[in-house]
């Protein structure tokens, strides 16, 4: 079937962990794709406001905070899952009786209840300012907030989880996981911009890496996995490309007939 649309990862994807820049190859080559009519939409953990990185890549629209919040590039909302107050509140209660720090994502921007050697961490894996330490309760009540962000291992995540029947969590990062309302994913994303533009979801592509990309790389037409992948995701993908930095992308592009 032809391709109507390629959807991708942001961190570890397009955006290298090494260089924090999309290497040219693939901005040269999603600007050819995007020519011959193929839409280009962002399915990323980020919100949509952050992802400066991305200024030369012709996107029309973004699966933000994974799948919770789709949006056209201008803004425009496709659909929106707030997280309850009754859950937040409970994911609150956990965070400070298991001792592990909370962040929100909210229209504000990030803010976390307490800084750690993890959270430090992870802002500098990803190029970003480390988050403001902030009343985080007052500002989940200010703002909309469709993610949360838990600082903590996979097994501490498990018994967390377990408490919380209302929400879901994927995880990219061993350092932290994201947590969104149940049954929200990347692959829901796809849905609602296929359902949007009109076209069949056996026409996509997606390119991921992480473990919040298994959704999507399984409802795609064609699944790729990026070489620097985990296991995870390598296992469930249609095709593994080469990683980021050496040129995967452009390399899968060309593979399949979408790139000369």
């Amino acid at each position: 079937m032809e391709t109507k649309a390629i959807f991708l990862d942001v961190d570890g994807t397009l955006v290298s962990f090494d260089t924090h820049r999309v290497p040219q190859s693939a901005i040269e080559a999603l600007q050819q794709v995007h020519e011959s009519g193929i839409k280009i939409i962002i399915a990323t953990g980020r919100a949509f406001t952050d992802l400066h990185e991305l200024e030369e890549i012709p996107y029309d629209a973004v699966i933000a905070l994974n799948g919770s919040d789709c949006v056209l590039r201008d803004g425009t909302p496709i659909s929106r899952k707030q997280i309850p107050e009754k859950d937040f509140q409970m994911v609150l209660v956990l965070a400070q009786h298991y001792g592990f720090a909370l962040a929100i994502e909210t229209n504000k921007g990030i803010f976390v209840n307490e800084l750690n050697p993890t959270v430090i961490e992870l802002a500098r894996l990803v190029n970003h300012p480390t988050p403001p330490v902030a009343d985080i309760e007052k500002e989940f009540m200010g703002g909309e907030c469709c993610q949360l962000c838990i600082y903590c291992d996979e097994e501490m995540e498990k018994e967390v989880m377990a408490q919380l029947s209302g929400l879901s969590v994927s995880r990219w990062n061993p350092f932290f996981a994201d947590v969104n309302v149940a049954g929200v994913n990347k692959a829901m994303g796809i849905n609602e911009f296929a359902s949007y533009y009109g076209f069949d979801v056996s026409g996509t592509i997606a390119f991921g890496d992480g473990g919040n990309d298994i959704s999507m790389i399984r409802a795609a037409g064609m699944g790729i996995a990026m070489g620097g992948a985990s296991e995870a995701v390598k296992s469930v993908a249609d095709y593994i490309t080469e990683t980021v930095d050496e040129h995967g992308i452009r390399n899968a592009l060309v593979r399949f007939g979408i790139l000369e």
